[in-house]
């Protein structure tokens, strides 16, 4: 059985509007898929539905099994206990996702008491150990509040809240977009290492064709909801030698993506 079974997954808005229509994949233990598409076209409202989070008046239909587990229709509190031990997320603004009242050593503690029942001095060496893991090793950090640190020191925080409870699949979804090229840069090469080193699934999500393709070698493209290619990362950049058989819109991304990468070599 894969550890993520996603079939004819919908999402619809409270207008009735379809914001995702028939996205199909699966995801095995250990392995990587990009999510790629330009915004709006239902990449993160996907993995939101996947983890049993969207957004009051938004329904999803179909089906998402995660870890054997029926998301889709299923009650919160069986909801809880995945999140975190079988999936975990690493959103797009940590400064938003963290908890802006609670220390950054707190957070990180609670996913490790809740999942991996830690208490007194073996939850705090266990959380001193997850912060060390993505490179904050000064203790300063742990008592700060999220908005006394960097932008990228954030990031690095909740990565480490994420893993702390050993999940089985990460979602990161636009985890570097809110940061500079050179955090950025940081940011992909810990995730890449983490992921390798802990054996996890990762769903990598961003509308950056070079970013997915740094982290997965395995891609779908969607547009307006829907999965318009799923393929190799190799076969999705050489749509545009292929126009007759590839699809236009998929030719168009990475024809745009390549554009933008010879214009800012340039500079």
């Amino acid at each position: 059985m894969s550890l993520l079974s996603v079939t004819d997954l919908g999402v619809t808005a409270p207008t009735g509007r379809a914001l995702v229509t028939g996205l199909t994949f699966d995801l095995e233990a250990g392995s990587r898929l990009g999510l790629i598409g330009e915004s709006g076209s239902g990449k993160s409202v996907s993995s939101l539905a996947i983890t049993g989070l969207l957004g009051a008046g938004l329904t999803a239909s179909g089906s998402v099994l995660l870890d054997g587990v029926q998301v889709v229709g299923a009650a919160e509190r069986r909801l809880v206990p995945l999140r975190g031990r079988a999936a975990s997320v690493v959103f797009q603004e940590p400064l938003t996702a963290l908890d802006p009242l609670m220390r950054i050593g707190r957070q990180v503690q609670e996913p490790i008491a809740r999942h991996r029942g830690l208490r007194g001095a073996a939850l705090r060496a266990a959380a001193v150990e997850a912060l060390a893991e993505v490179s904050l090793t000064d203790e300063r950090i742990a008592r700060a509040y999220p908005h006394e640190i960097s932008g990228g020191q954030r990031q690095r925080a909740a990565i480490a809240i994420a893993l702390a409870s050993r999940p089985k699949l990460l979602i990161a979804d636009e985890p570097t977009t809110a940061l500079d090229v050179t955090v950025q840069a940081e940011i992909l090469a810990l995730l890449d290492r983490l992921v390798e080193a802990r054996g996890m699934a990762l769903l990598f999500i961003s509308h950056d064709l070079a970013v997915v393709s740094a982290m997965t070698s395995d891609v779908i493209v969607m547009r307006d909801g829907h999965a318009v290619k799923r393929g190799t990362m190799d076969a999705l950049l050489a749509a545009p030698s292929d126009p007759d058989s590839a699809d236009p819109y998929v030719i168009e991304l990475v024809r745009s993506a390549r554009a933008l990468d010879a214009m800012l070599g340039e500079k």
